[in-house]
C-alpha cells in the first residue's frame, strides 16, 4: 500500500477543509481564470481551490490520492451542480493518465508538496501544462512562526524519526528547492516566481476545539498522537497545541478560530 495514500486517507481532512473554505476561494480570484480554461487542481482534497475555479467558468479537473476526499469532492461539485468540475485518484508523483500539454493551469495549494519524489512532481506538472501556461503552487514555509509549520514542528517531536531517504514536504517551502525541481524539469530560474502570502483558517468553534479536529481526522497530527500516547506524552502533545491555537488566534472571540498562516506562492510560466 502506498504510505502517502494511507496517510491522506486516515481521518477525514473534510473537517479542515471547511476552515479553509473562504482563504481558497479568495487565492482562486487571484488566478485570472476565464471561462473555458482548462485547469488541474493537484492534491485537490475535496475541492477548496477546485470548486470556486469551476464557479469561474474554468473546465477543472480535481486529482487526489485519497479516495474518500475524491468521493467528497465529487459529492461536492453534484451539490454544486457543477458539471464543468471532475474528481479523480491519482497520484501527483505519476500522473501518466494524463496527456502532455493538456492543462492551461496547473493549481496545487497544499497538496503535491506532500507528495514524495519532489522531481518526479515537477515533473510531472510542467508535463501536463501547455506551452504557454502557468503552474501555481501554494506551499508551507520550514521554520516559519505561524501556524502550519508549527503544529508539523510540534508533532514531529513526539513522533518517531522517518525512514531514512525520507525528504520533507516542507522543504517546497524553500525557494532554492524549488528552483532546482522546476529546474531539472527544463523549467528556466527566470520563468519562476515567488511571493509570501497568507492563508486564513477560520471555523465557528473555539481554538481547543480546532485542535480537536486536527487530533482526530488530520493524517500527521493523528500519527503523533498515537505515538505520544504510546509514550504516555499526549496531555502534553495537547497542551503545546492549545497554548499555539490560543497564541495565533486573531477573532478578538475565544469562541470562534481565525489564524492566519503564511506560505510560499510559486508561480511557474511554461515555455
Amino acid at each position: 500500500m502506498n504510505p502517502n495514500k494511507v496517510l491522506w486517507e486516515k481521518g477525514d481532512f473534510t473537517k479542515l477543509a471547511e476552515s479553509m473554505r473562504e482563504s481558497g476561494t479568495e487565492l482562486v480570484s487571484q488566478l485570472g481564470i476565464t471561462k473555458g480554461l482548462k485547469v488541474l487542481d493537484l492534491g485537490c482534497g475535496d475541492g477548496t481551490t477546485a470548486i470556486p475555479e469551476a464557479k469561474l467558468g474554468a473546465d477543472v479537473l480535481g486529482v487526489d490520492i485519497a479516495s474518500n476526499l475524491v468521493e467528497a469532492g465529487k459529492k461536492r461539485a453534484v451539490a454544486e451542480n457543477l458539471s464543468n468540475l471532475e474528481f479523480q485518484e491519482g497520484d501527483a508523483t505519476d500522473l501518466h493518465e494524463l496527456k502532455d500539454e493538456s492543462f492551461d493551469l496547473v493549481v496545487s495549494i497544499f497538496g503535491a508538496m506532500f507528495a514524495p519524489k519532489p522531481m518526479d512532481v515537477a515533473k510531472e506538472m510542467v508535463r501536463v501544462t501547455r506551452p504557454g501556461g502557468k503552474i501555481v503552487m501554494g506551499n508551507w514555509i520550514p521554520g516559519d512562526p505561524t501556524l502550519v509549520a508549527q503544529i508539523l514542528k510540534i508533532s514531529s517531536a513526539y513522533t518517531p524519526p522517518p525512514p531514512e531517504g525520507f525528504i520533507s514536504p516542507m522543504l517546497w517551502g524553500v525557494e532554492s528547492n524549488v528552483i532546482e525541481r522546476f529546474g531539472n524539469a527544463g523549467v528556466a530560474k527566470e520563468d519562476i516566481s515567488f511571493v509570501k502570502d497568507t492563508f486564513t483558517f477560520g471555523l465557528a468553534c473555539t481554538p481547543a476545539e480546532f485542535v480537536e479536529r486536527f487530533k482526530n481526522y488530520y493524517g500527521p497530527t493523528m500519527n503523533a498522537f498515537e505515538a505520544a500516547e504510546k509514550n504516555g506524552k499526549a496531555a502534553e502533545l495537547q497542551q503545546e497545541l492549545e497554548g499555539l491555537f490560543n497564541s495565533q488566534n486573531n477573532s478578538g472571540d475565544s469562541a470562534t478560530t481565525s489564524i492566519p498562516a503564511t506560505f510560499l506562492k510559486v508561480t511557474v510560466t511554461r515555455r
